[in-house]
């Protein structure tokens, strides 16, 4: 683990500094996300850059890019695979679900209690955005079964054989201007 940052920021502050933080952190510290991942030996860390600054509007913002390996659990093979996760966020602080509305569309809002902001939290959330709802492993082929257990092979293309009603017409109207 990589610790070039606190766990715990004033967001004011930090943009006062224009301050970056940067670092890995461990899977297992992210109780809600852990929930989610795949058993295994050991997780891999999460890498992330947070950049706090001032927009025009005096706004806080933080510039957040994360990039991590989950291990999730593929719904079709029901084996653990490997799922590469590269998330940028720009995020503007508020301190009240009011001052939602004053966010400009760009930014997503992000609320902060008492002045604090745990970075840990913030990269937790971005990656809880990026497990997808169904879990598939793209080096898995798909495989259908019927109710019955059955593997369902997908249909294969057949060259389809046209059917060509007026196809012998030709044929007998030469043989009429040929007469």
């Amino acid at each position: 683990m990589s610790r070039e940052f606190p766990d715990i920021v004033n967001p004011w502050k930090a943009a006062d500094g224009k301050r970056t933080f940067q670092g890995t952190m461990p899977l297992k510290r992210m109780k809600r996300l852990s929930a989610l991942l795949a058993e295994g030996p050991e997780w891999p860390d999460a890498g992330f850059s947070a950049s706090f600054a001032y927009d025009e509007q005096g706004t806080v913002t933080v510039d957040l890019q994360v990039n991590a390996e989950l291990p999730l659990l593929c719904q079709r093979s029901l084996t653990p695979y490997l799922e590469n996760v590269e998330r940028s966020s720009m995020l503007a602080v508020i301190e009240s679900m009011a001052e939602q509305e004053l966010i400009p569309g760009n930014y997503d809002p992000v609320l902060v209690e008492h002045g604090r902001m745990a970075l840990l939290d913030l990269v937790e959330d971005e990656l809880l955005l990026a497990v997808p709802q169904v879990p598939r492993n793209p080096e898995t082929p798909a495989v259908e079964l019927s109710t019955d257990g059955a593997v369902i092979k997908p249909p294969v293309a057949e060259e389809e054989q046209t059917h060509r009603p007026f196809e012998g017409l030709a044929g007998l109207i030469k043989d009429k201007a040929g007469n």
